[in-house]
């Protein structure tokens, strides 16, 4: 690990980078490779036999291997493991034994969640030597569908959204100089640059949805419960989702599909089996009552957002949804009782470190874990009254809709340095509340709440950076959201963003589109 470049030319590091590297004697990537090829049209080729694992995985290897020196999204790229994987996927596959859609397909997982031999390190530098006896749960059921693992994603200190000094940080591919989005910010990288088809991340206060924004990816955070937090590291026990960002909705729901259901060794999961979500997607949105706080929704973003957000809605309703006025309630002070009961179980979770060990912690975290750990309880019990006000408020409006529109952020990814990411928690703070002031205000409900919520790329603003389009639904309803976020993906009048996104060559990225 070391600091990150200045002053680097991203087409002269995508041009030079891919055409030479390797990584442990993978060889450089195929003429035909397509690094921009949905997860769900690669899962067809293997099925179909056309594209081999192996190709595929060792492909992706030496484009990681070109490229991430400068990107930053992995941690720990485990490239022996991921071929043997491959091997063994292709072989049964030969065989007759396919497992399904993910059987053969190079992901990542975020380096918060346990993998057996493997560090996870959560992007702590007091957990650097933590080498797990087992797999996360999550990462046990993506190798029993037979999915490949890349390597383990970087993300900020702790899951919280500054960096420890001592620690690598992402940089967003389609421009270096914009924020890559918060913790699962890895992830997010890796499948927007083309270094793997879809990725696991966590959101807590929006670090799936947040990323995905920031990257021009799709992010799906189930509802609570619905995905296995067992060996995934804690933040806040009571705010943690887990689930997957993708390049596009289909490929997030045979993720979800597979990363999804009751576990024993969870006390928090839920016992009903989910959905199938990638069943819903044909299954069209007539009728489909889709609810809009047009003064939540449009108040002070981005004009050309607004814009994005319209057309979409625009596109729905041609397909036969409805678009229903509602009133979202007050979520102006979300931001503040979040902190209180995310800081106070983020406390809890690290005292086995913090203060013991506060030396080895970045200066985001260290204060963000002190003023965790001096909550009062008056503090916290007024905090968690309004947690359940606010839960009450938000299932009330969501059963008189289907699903709930809104932006994933009021801007597009905000423009910041690597001294900010890895320096104080006042500063960050100030920074981001001047570049997104009502950012927190579109994801970090949906986690106090517990209910699903899903974000998709929704067109790009005038200098080539993403925006990205949200909807809430009803706990379990992730197959409803998926559905909608197809029909709105497949149909909108941004779809010429995916072809700009996938580029021109086989070696082309984000950043070689622009």
């Amino acid at each position: 690990m070391s600091e990150q470049p200045s002053g680097v030319s991203r087409r002269r590091v995508i041009g030079t980078a891919v055409a030479s590297a390797t990584y442990a004697g993978v060889a450089r990537a195929s003429v035909g490779f397509e690094p921009y090829l949905s997860l769900r049209e690669a899962a067809r080729r293997i099925a179909t036999r056309e594209l081999s694992p192996v190709d595929l995985t060792r492909d992706m290897l030496a484009r990681t291997a070109a490229v991430d020196p400068v990107l930053k999204s992995y941690a720990t790229v485990m490239a022996d493991s991921a071929m043997a994987e491959a091997q063994t996927a292709a072989g049964e596959i030969a065989a007759g034994r396919y497992r399904g859609p993910l059987h053969g397909i190079p992901i990542g997982v975020k380096d918060l969640c346990w993998t057996k031999g493997v560090r996870t390190m959560g992007g702590l530098a007091v957990r650097r030597s933590f080498t797990p006896r087992e797999d996360a749960t999550v990462v046990v059921r993506l190798r029993r569908a037979g999915a490949v693992v890349l390597g383990k994603t970087n993300l900020s200190e702790g899951a919280a959204a500054g960096y420890n000094p001592a620690m690598d940080v992402p940089l967003n591919p389609w421009n270096h100089d914009r924020w890559p989005g918060l913790s699962s910010s890895g992830s997010g990288v890796a499948v927007a640059a083309g270094l793997c088809l879809g990725a696991v991340g966590t959101d807590t206060g929006g670090s799936i949805r947040m990323p995905a924004s920031a990257n021009g990816v799709v992010g799906l955070k189930p509802t609570y419960g619905r995905v296995s937090r067992y060996g995934v590291m804690a933040m806040a026990d009571s705010l943690d989702h887990v689930g997957p960002l993708a390049r596009e909705v289909a490929d997030a729901a045979l993720m979800f599909d597979v990363m999804a259901g009751p576990d024993l060794r969870d006390p928090t999961s839920l016992d009903a089996a989910p959905a199938s979500a990638a069943k819903a997607l044909g299954g069209g949105i007539r009728g489909v009552r889709i609810g809009l706080d047009r003064g939540y929704a449009f108040k002070g973003i981005d004009a050309g957002e607004a814009l994005a957000l319209e057309a979409a809605l625009n596109v729905l309703e041609s397909q036969g949804a409805q678009i229903v006025e509602v009133r979202m309630p007050d979520v102006s002070d979300v931001p503040q009782f979040w902190r209180v009961i995310c800081g106070h179980e983020m406390a809890a979770a690290h005292a086995a470190t913090f203060p013991a060990r506060a030396a080895e912690y970045g200066p985001y975290l260290r204060a963000f874990l002190a003023a965790g750990a001096a909550v009062t309880p008056e503090q916290l019990a007024t905090a968690q009254t309004r947690r359940a006000a606010l839960t009450v408020q938000l299932d009330a409006l969501l059963a008189t809709i289907d699903v709930l529109a809104c932006p994933t952020s009021d801007r597009p990814a905000w423009p910041i340095t690597h001294a900010l990411q890895v320096g104080p928690l006042d500063a960050y703070h100030r920074a981001w509340g001047a570049a997104q002031p009502r950012s927190a205000e579109f994801t970090m409900p949906m986690d106090l709440a517990g209910v699903p919520a899903i974000c998709l790329p929704c067109g790009f603003s005038p200098d080539g950076l993403p925006y990205s389009l949200q909807f809430t639904g009803r706990r379990l309803s992730e197959a409803m959201l998926c559905r909608v976020a197809y029909c709105t993906s497949r149909r909108r009048t941004g779809a010429a963003a995916i072809r700009r996104f996938r580029g021109s060559s086989s070696h082309s990225s984000p950043e070689a589109a622009r």
